[in-house]
């Protein structure tokens, strides 16, 4: 057996790049300020009542919107998307200009357009995890039924399931 030693944060980064991760994108809006990042810790946390949970850092520009928002919209993105989740991880981006394509949806929580799966959340807590935040939220409306086939996350690219 190989024995490497590391410690800390970095074993858990290169832990973490070894597990494949569907790739989405968590959407809110506040007082008409729109917010969204790109996420790979969406989980399904309990089917009654229908929960989910998702991971932001506490320092990102996205936090003073998601920390006031009482409805979320998390979005699956498809192997054709790899381009959203790029826009939605780059700092300083205007995430919700041309090209991404996204609608008002219920409770007023922007919806991207053309992904295989959504939901809106009405959020139940935020709860504190060293520098990030999890967000527990509890799935109310979506749609499951749009096009394509999962985005993915491994060793720091963006990948797609192989036939």
């Amino acid at each position: 057996m190989r024995e490497s030693v590391v410690d800390g944060s970095e074993l858990l980064r290169a832990t973490f790049r070894r597990s494949a991760a569907g790739v989405a994108v968590i959407t809110a809006r506040v007082d008409g300020r729109l917010a969204g990042f790109t996420a790979t810790s969406v989980a399904s946390v309990a089917a009654e009542p229908p929960m989910l949970s998702f991971n932001i850092g506490a320092r990102s520009s996205s936090w003073p919107v998601f920390a006031r928002a009482e409805h979320v919209g998390v979005h699956i993105l498809g192997e054709h998307q790899e381009d959203v989740a790029a826009t939605f991880a780059r700092s300083g981006a205007d995430r919700f200009a041309e090209p991404t394509r996204w609608r008002p949806g219920p409770f007023d929580v922007p919806v991207l357009e053309s992904v295989p799966a959504w939901v809106v959340c009405r959020v139940s807590a935020r709860v504190p995890a060293g520098d990030h935040r999890v967000v527990l939220a509890e799935v109310l409306t979506g749609d499951p039924g749009g096009p394509g086939r999962p985005l993915l996350y491994h060793e720091r690219s963006f990948t797609a399931l192989r036939d």
